[in-house]
């Protein structure tokens, strides 16, 4: 029987929802037929949080992570959402150090929208084609000159 990738999302204060409710809804519909009439589910989702505390949201949803950094399991997958409160603190730091702990052990890393910040200061994306929101793509490439930044395109896909 097949086994569920695990797909991980970093949660934190000041994260955009939609970025995990919407992809989360996403991944769990996503099923196999098991051919006796049941499903087999694709995906496992995991709410990471840096520690156990609710964080909110932008629109002030409480979201309480079940995984912290020092719990979370094997991913193969790391989605680092968007949303302002990368911008403050070390967020952003704290995110893309954890997420450096887990590159020998998880296939893919993404980000959306401003999620990018993060995921830019661990340096896997140096040299590489990205995109982000076009409203950040200027700060983007001015900020991590060893990016290339291409926003005409919503996907990215490389590696």
């Amino acid at each position: 029987m097949m086994a569920p990738k695990r797909i991980g999302f970093f949660g934190f204060d000041n994260f955009t929802a939609l970025h995990f409710a919407g992809l989360s809804e996403v991944f769990a519909a996503a099923a196999l037929d098991d051919g006796f009439g049941g499903q087999i589910p694709c995906y496992e989702v995991y709410l990471i949080g840096s520690t156990s505390a609710p964080f909110g949201s932008e629109s002030g949803m409480a979201f309480t992570p079940a995984w912290t950094t020092n719990s979370a399991p094997q991913l193969d997958t790391l989605i680092i959402p968007g949303g302002s409160g990368l911008l403050k603190g070390n967020v952003a730091v704290a995110i893309s150090e954890w997420a450096l702990t887990r590159v020998n052990q998880t296939r893919r890393f993404a980000s959306i929208g401003s999620g990018i910040y993060a995921l830019a200061l661990t340096g896997l994306l140096d040299g590489k084609e990205v995109t982000t929101h076009w409203q950040i793509a200027r700060d983007i490439a001015l900020k991590f000159p060893k990016l290339k930044v291409v926003n005409a395109r919503p996907l990215v896909k490389e590696g």
